[in-house]
């Protein structure tokens, strides 16, 4: 790694790190005793593998997508030491490590996180994260001290603490400035109501049946894939459809506005229209589903960096609901 990049990233760290306890002094001056224990992660969050494809998987047959001239195979697809590109005008040339990772324990970081890094609902979009963000979270996988909030198994989040392990620091340097030069798009299309279309579980994703009348929503946030062809093709221009209770938006504004008591207001760290400030990563657009995981994180304590901590007194007492608010309204905003 350049010394000039290892000075500064450390210098960049260190004002993060003071910063830290000034924030948490000023939670404190507003937070009200906290809910006593951590929240129940509900299932629903952490949908599993579900019916994806096992394998062999078909080398000859040519896979299409509407709005591409690209064509990839079954076998392609599902390579992940090789990213599938569908629309390589939309960004940059991508770095070894995004395009085609470091066999045989180093995923290519495109193949989740797709080539334009807006991600999927299992993981996360990278496009626009600060790049000394993107460099604290590859050490916070590799200490420990971010861990998912589900109890259980999880692939993508266990892959990815994995993948943190063996990560030359060249390549993540490289991995961090690719994805912080990308623009996020809109994730997830934020739709209130008390019904979703029947779903599936496909590749920790939900999918429409297709068949099926519509099922009860309930308390839950569901993030499904509108189209399953697209999402089981990897299309990195496919936006997700949330589903969430009538009234979370109203909710999750005002909670973000830090209207309701002991919370704080978002933009207080994560600036004007939570587009980020400093290190603390833009929000605003992300995937509802990915952020929720994120709330239950931070709430339940299993990710505890030093810039967590700021995190833990503004969630401390909010409830599930509140938690599936902040994340609908946090997601429809524009990115």
């Amino acid at each position: 790694m350049d010394c000039e990049k290892v000075r500064r990233r450390r210098c960049t760290l260190r004002t993060v790190r003071a910063a830290v306890p000034a924030v948490l002094m000023l939670l404190a001056a507003v937070a009200a005793p906290a809910v006593a224990g951590p929240l129940p992660v509900p299932p629903w969050l952490f949908p599993g593998e579900g019916d994806l494809p096992q394998g062999p998987f078909d080398a000859v047959q040519p896979l299409h997508l509407p709005d591409s001239t690209l064509t990839y195979t079954e076998a392609q697809l599902f390579d992940e030491f090789a990213v599938p590109d569908w629309h390589p005008d939309s960004h940059p040339p991508m770095p070894t490590v995004v395009a085609r990772g470091r066999p045989p324990q180093v995923y290519a970081c495109g193949y989740c996180h797709l080539a334009n890094g807006q991600g999927r609902p299992e993981n996360a979009a990278l496009a626009g994260l600060p790049r000394e963000y993107l460099l604290q979270q590859l050490a916070d996988f590799k200490s420990g001290e971010r861990r998912v909030a589900w109890p259980g198994p999880n692939a993508p989040s266990d892959s990815m603490i994995a993948l943190a392990g063996h990560l030359e620091a060249t390549d993540a340097v490289q991995a961090a400035g690719y994805f912080a030069r990308l623009k996020l798009h809109q994730r997830s299309h934020v739709i209130e109501g008390a019904t979703l279309p029947e779903v599936k579980v496909s590749g920790w994703t939900y999918v429409p049946t297709g068949s099926g009348p519509s099922e009860r929503l309930g308390e839950r946030l569901i993030e499904v894939a509108p189209d399953a062809q697209r999402d089981a093709r990897r299309d990195d221009e496919l936006v997700y459809d949330a589903y969430v209770p009538a009234g979370s938006l109203a909710r999750g504004r005002d909670l973000a506005a830090g209207k309701a008591p002991g919370t704080l207001a978002c933009a207080t760290c994560h600036g004007a229209d939570l587009r980020g400030a400093a290190l603390f990563p833009p929000i605003a657009g992300r995937s509802a589903s990915y952020v929720l995981r994120q709330l239950f994180a931070f709430r339940n304590g299993t990710r505890r960096s030093a810039a967590a901590q700021a995190m833990a007194p503004v969630v401390e007492r909010l409830t599930e609901r509140d938690l599936i608010a902040l994340a609908a309204y946090v997601a429809s905003l524009e990115p």
